[in-house]
């Protein structure tokens, strides 16, 4: 293996031999020395965060600023102000100026999380940023400049995101200048066993008890295990496993208990007691009622909002109630 590579696996604890992760490193390595900006896809769980950092520390900004960003988790309101800052009394509580992260990591790299999560303005004043380096504060009229590098990543499909309107089709192929793609854990199944192990060596020496060890029978389940949440869900199931068993030789019956399916949905699922009955089937009752329960809902907000129409049709125009000249029907149809 190359030296470089084992290098860079050790320095940002990567781990793992699989061909399609080692691509996705030497991609990483390759680009770093441009300022092309770099779409990182690929699940949840499956270790994107130490790709824009090798980008960083292997490209001329390296001495600059890196920020990371979780774009979904900043609400809707404030992200514009936190990405590039705003003016004093832009907005209620702006009671002073404030640098934005394009500001303040002006000649180093931004690594936006979650990027799909953007509202489309925000994509709009992103946009801008990538193709001459301008942004304006919120509150301003004025354009700054900055020479930062842009990294993003996501764990949606955002061509789908276009084609329903949600994400700007130009800003895509701004952002994806160059792609990476890391690999689900279920594509990795020579590394799983390798993960493991090294989680189990972790916690035993964390929490100062042995390691544990997987019976053959238990290691053949590890290892085919879908592992919807990759490597952050190995991760959590080994360091649960070395805190509540207190055998140290996991046998299938007990990995078990860790793998349930309701492990492998993100929805929301009652207990299952009866296995011969699938949890997806609750989940959908679930939603099935969740929709009827609004359904008429809606419908009972229709014949409110009809009545009040015509409680006011029939009012003298002296005597016109106040409260009623919004014309509910009309913001109900722009509504939809």
């Amino acid at each position: 293996m190359d030296k470089k590579l084992i290098t860079i696996k050790q320095r940002y604890g990567i781990i793992g031999f699989e061909a399609a992760l080692d691509y996705a490193i030497h991609i990483a390595v390759q680009v770093a020395p441009t300022d092309l900006s770099v779409l990182i896809t690929g699940e949840s769980g499956v270790g994107k965060e130490s790709f824009p950092k090798i980008i960083h520390d292997n490209s001329a900004n390296k001495h600059g600023q890196y920020i990371a960003v979780n774009c979904g988790a900043i609400p809707e309101g404030t992200i514009d102000s936190e990405l590039f800052g705003h003016e004093k009394g832009s907005f209620t509580g702006a009671v002073e100026a404030r640098k934005g992260y394009f500001e303040v990591a002006d000649g180093g790299t931004i690594f936006l999380d979650e990027v799909a999560d953007l509202p489309l303005s925000t994509q709009v004043r992103l946009l801008r940023v990538l193709e001459n380096g301008e942004f304006m504060k919120v509150g301003s009229s004025k354009p700054q400049k900055t020479k930062v590098r842009v990294v993003a990543a996501t764990n949606v499909n955002i061509v789908e995101r276009i084609a329903k309107g949600k994400f700007r089709e130009d800003l895509y192929y701004r952002l994806n200048s160059v792609p990476i793609h890391i690999p689900p854990l279920r594509e990795r199944k020579d590394d799983i066993f390798l993960l493991f192990t090294k989680f189990a060596n972790d916690f035993a020496f964390k929490y100062q008890i042995p390691p544990l060890q997987l019976d053959e029978d238990s290691k053949k389940e590890l290892i085919n295990y879908p592992w919807p949440g990759n490597v952050r869900q190995l991760r959590n199931v080994t360091e649960q496993m070395s805190l509540i068993e207190k055998e140290r030789i996991i046998i299938p019956d007990i990995l078990e208990n860790y793998l349930s399916p309701h492990t492998i949905s993100n929805l929301p699922a009652l207990l299952v007691h009866d296995k011969e009955i699938p949890p997806q089937f609750f989940e959908r009752e679930l939603i099935y009622k969740f929709l009827t329960d609004l359904t008429k809902e809606v419908a009972e907000l229709k014949i409110l909002v009809n009545e009040l129409k015509n409680t006011k049709s029939r009012l003298p125009e002296s005597k016109t109630v106040p409260f009623l000249d919004f014309q509910p029907v009309e913001i109900l149809e722009e509504n939809n």
